[in-house]
């Protein structure tokens, strides 16, 4: 099992008193598995994401990635970001390499890992272009090319693809399971988009209204090879349905 969030608690200060933002939340993630989290806005979706990625720390409970303790970031956990947080001032290959050369990575191996997951996203005719000559949909597949190539235990993705057009979104959606199908990462993303979680994963956690916690916990059973076709079965739409009423309950 590479990710089990165990009795996670998160409360923050304020002027007005402490805010629970989680409360008693429990999730996992196993090897090579494509889970998502779906919830209102302030169920405490990105709070959770930014403990398991170790940019902030949990009141109480236990956060492990393979059986260890997660306390501060970590090369095992890969981030994307809704916004891309590419830097504007280089261009994609260093953009890609540049968490590489954060781990003392040589300047040959790290353009050699950099090129390859350039590839895999397709976007090795752009290696020496700058972040404002790419579209949306673009930045964020360099954005997960940069994730990748630290070669992380399991990527967690904060709202990917909420920027992006309907049409480039649904391109996107795809784009990304055929990455998970080719490098057998596992993936733990955060959407409000139903439509989206039900594509994508094969189980989605159903997080409450705060303080957010597991409502429920429901198996997507679609397959793993997925096209726009799925979108259209009975059984898509009968689990879109479910998820949608547990947001409702």
């Amino acid at each position: 099992m590479y990710l089990e969030v165990s009795k996670l608690h998160k409360q923050f200060a304020t002027d007005k008193g402490p805010v629970v933002a989680l409360k008693d939340v429990n999730l996992r993630v196993e090897d090579g598995e494509f889970v998502c989290v779906v919830g209102a806005s302030g169920s405490g979706k990105s709070t959770l994401l930014r403990l398991v990625a170790g940019l902030d720390v949990p009141t109480a409970g236990l956060i492990e990635v393979d059986s260890e303790p997660v306390t501060g970031p970590g090369a095992d956990r890969g981030m994307v970001f809704q916004d891309y947080t590419l830097y504007p001032w280089m261009q994609v290959q260093k953009n890609v390499e540049f968490g590489l050369k954060l781990q003392g990575v040589d300047k040959k191996a790290r353009r050699e890992q950099a090129s390859y997951y350039l590839e895999m996203v397709g976007l090795t005719q752009f290696a020496q272009a700058l972040p404002k000559e790419l579209s949306g949909g673009m930045k964020q597949r360099v954005a997960i090319a940069r994730a990748l190539t630290s070669r992380p235990k399991i990527l967690l993705m904060d709202e990917p693809f909420g920027a992006l057009d309907a049409q480039t979104k649904e391109t996107m959606q795809q784009f990304l399971l055929e990455l998970w199908e080719k490098t057998g990462t596992s993936i733990l993303m955060i959407t409000h988009d139903v439509r989206e979680a039900v594509f994508l994963s094969q189980r989605i956690y159903v997080m409450t209204a705060r303080p957010g916690t597991v409502q429920r916990e429901i198996v997507v059973d679609l397959g793993r090879s997925r096209t726009k076709e799925t979108r259209e079965l009975p059984a898509f739409k009968a689990y879109q349905a479910e998820v949608i009423a547990e947001l409702m309950a």
